[in-house]
C-alpha cells in the first residue's frame, strides 16, 4: 500500500447475493435468508456507499405469472432516483419455476418471455445478466449433481450449459426489442486449472472448457473449436452448437467472477490427501484442490485472468464478484487485492471497467455449496445479524474506493492469508503444467 489510487480507475459496483437454487424439490433463497427481501431501506444503504452500479435481482423464480411488480418496482425505481445503475439479473444459479429445468427445451423461450415483461415494466434499465454463471451452474447441476436436475455426466452438463446460453441470447433479443441499447453483462467464473505433468491433458481440457459460456455467445464454437469433437461425442447435436454461430450474442461486458478457491490444482500425489478427496476422469486418479494451497508462488490470480480474457475477446471487462468468506481483516485484504489486480490489468491495456464487491448483505451456506440449511453465514458489506444491518470494514473500503480515496485500514499493512507461507497444505510439487488456452 502507499501509492495513490490511479486517476483512471475502474468503477466500484456492489452486488446482492441472490441465489435461488433448487435441491430436489426444495428451493434455497438467499434474499429471504438474509432478510434483504423484507428491507426496502437496503437500497439506500447501498447507494450511501457511493457506488456506481449494483448487480440487482429481478428473479424469474420469485415472480410467478401474473407478475406483481411491487417489490421490484419499489427497489429499482429507488435505485434510479438515487443515481445507482442497476444491472438486472433474471436467473442466479437457478433452474426456473418448478415446472421447468435446465434441460427443458422450453426454458430459453420462457425466460425470454419473462425478460420481455421486465423490460416492458422497466424500459429505462440498460444492463442485464439474464443468467448468472451458466457454466458454473451447469457444472453444479449437470456434472456434479449438487443442484437440480442433479446430473452427473458430461451430456447433462452440456445440455444445461446450452439451455442457459440460448436463454441468454433469446432474453437479450426480447429486452432489446424494448430497449435496443440494453447491454449484456455476462458473468462466469474463470478459474484457471494447474496440474502435475501427468495430468496436463486434463488441465488443458478444463482450461478450454472454462471459456465455453463466452465462446458460445460470441459465436466461436464451430468445427474448429478445440472442444468441438468432445461436444459432439457427448451427444450434442451439431445444429444445437451451430445455432450460436448463426445467432451470436456477444457480451457488451464480460464479467469475471473470481474467488480465492477458483483456481484449481490437479494433484496425482494421492498419499497427501484423505481418500474422500480422491477422484478422477475415468483414466487417471487425482485430487482436485485449491491451487493457492499447493503452488508456492500461487496462481496467476485475478490480474492474470483479466489479461487472459482481454487477449482472447478484446471486449470490455469487469470483476463482477469479489468476495471472501473469512475474517473482516482478510475480507478487506481480498477486495483490495482484487481492486489492485484490476488496476494492474487496466494499466497494462485491458479495458477493465469495474470491480464488484459481492454479497453486499452476506450469504448463507456457501461452504456447503447451498446444498443444506446449516445457518453458516458470511457477512459482506453489511452484517444482517444486526437490526438494522451493520456496516462492516468492507463497507468502509468500498466507500473509500468509490470516492477515490486511498484506503488506510490497518489490515492492509500485511499480506492476505493467500500470500502467507502457512497457506500451503502439502509439499511443493514439481513444475506445474499450465497449458495455454486457445486464444
Amino acid at each position: 500500500m502507499g501509492e495513490p489510487l490511479p486517476t483512471s480507475r475502474p468503477e466500484v459496483w456492489a452486488g446482492v447475493e441472490c441465489t435461488v437454487n433448487r435441491v430436489g424439490d426444495r428451493y434455497f433463497d438467499q434474499l429471504a435468508r438474509t432478510g434483504h427481501d423484507r428491507r426496502p431501506g437496503d437500497v439506500d444503504r447501498l447507494a450511501g456507499l457511493g457506488i456506481n452500479a449494483v448487480r440487482y435481482p429481478v428473479l424469474w423464480e420469485r415472480h410467478p405469472d401474473p407478475v406483481d411488480w411491487a417489490w421490484a418496482g419499489g427497489r429499482l425505481d429507488r435505485l434510479r432516483d438515487l443515481g445507482v445503475r442497476p444491472v438486472v439479473g433474471l436467473v442466479h444459479h437457478g433452474s426456473g419455476p418448478p415446472d421447468t429445468s435446465l434441460v427443458d427445451p422450453a426454458f430459453p423461450g420462457r425466460l425470454a418471455a419473462f425478460a420481455a415483461q421486465v423490460a416492458g415494466r422497466f424500459p429505462w434499465v440498460d444492463a442485464y445478466t439474464p443468467v448468472n454463471e451458466p457454466l458454473t451452474t451447469a457444472r453444479f447441476g449437470g456434472l456434479y449433481g449438487h443442484w437440480y436436475p442433479h446430473g452427473r455426466d458430461d451430456r447433462t452438463f452440456v445440455r444445461c450449459l446450452l439451455t442457459q446460453c440460448r436463454a441468454v441470447a433469446l432474453a437479450m433479443a426480447a429486452v432489446r426489442r424494448v430497449n435496443p441499447r440494453a447491454a449484456l453483462v455476462q458473468t462466469d467464473d474463470l478459474g484457471e486449472v494447474y496440474a502435475a505433468p501427468a495430468l496436463a491433458g486434463q488441465a488443458r481440457f478444463e482450461n478450454d472448457r472454462r471459456w465455453l459460456t463466452w465462446d458460445l455467445l460470441c459465436g466461436r464454437v464451430d468445427r474448429r473449436h478445440p472442444l468441438w469433437r468432445w461436444l459432439r461425442d457427448v451427444g450434442t447435436p451439431e445444429a444445437g452448437l451451430l445455432w450460436f454461430r448463426d445467432h451470436p450474442c456477444p457480451p457488451d461486458l464480460i464479467g469475471v467472477n473470481h474467488y480465492v478457491t477458483s483456481d484449481r490444482y490437479l494433484d496425482d500425489r494421492l498419499e497427501y490427501y484423505p481418500p474422500g478427496l480422491h477422484g478422477g476422469n475415468g483414466r487417471e486418479t487425482y485430487v482436485d484442490t485449491e491451487a493457492v494451497r499447493v503452488l508456492p508462488d500461487g496462481p496467476a490470480g485475478p490480474a492474470g485472468l483479466l489479461r487472459q480474457a482481454w487477449e482472447r475477446y478484446r471486449l470490455p471487462l469487469a470483476v463482477t464478484e469479489a468476495h471472501l468468506g473469512c475474517t473482516p481483516d482478510e475480507q478487506v485484504r481480498w477486495l483490495w487485492h482484487v481492486w489492485r489486480a484490476a488496476c494492474s490489468a487496466r494499466a497494462a491495456g485491458a479495458d477493465v471497467r469495474a470491480v464488484t464487491a459481492w454479497a453486499a448483505f452476506g450469504a448463507y451456506d456457501w461452504d456447503s455449496l447451498v446444498t443444506r440449511e446449516a445457518g453458516s453465514y458470511e457477512p459482506g458489506l453489511f452484517d444482517v445479524r444486526s437490526d438494522p444491518p451493520r456496516p462492516t470494514p468492507l463497507a468502509g473500503l468500498v466507500r473509500d474506493l468509490a470516492a477515490g480515496r486511498r484506503p488506510d485500514h490497518p489490515a492492509l499493512a500485511g499480506p492476505g492469508w493467500w500470500r502467507r507461507p502457512e497457506r500451503l497444505l502439502v509439499p511443493a510439487p514439481g513444475p506445474a503444467r499450465r497449458p495455454l488456452a486457445l486464444v
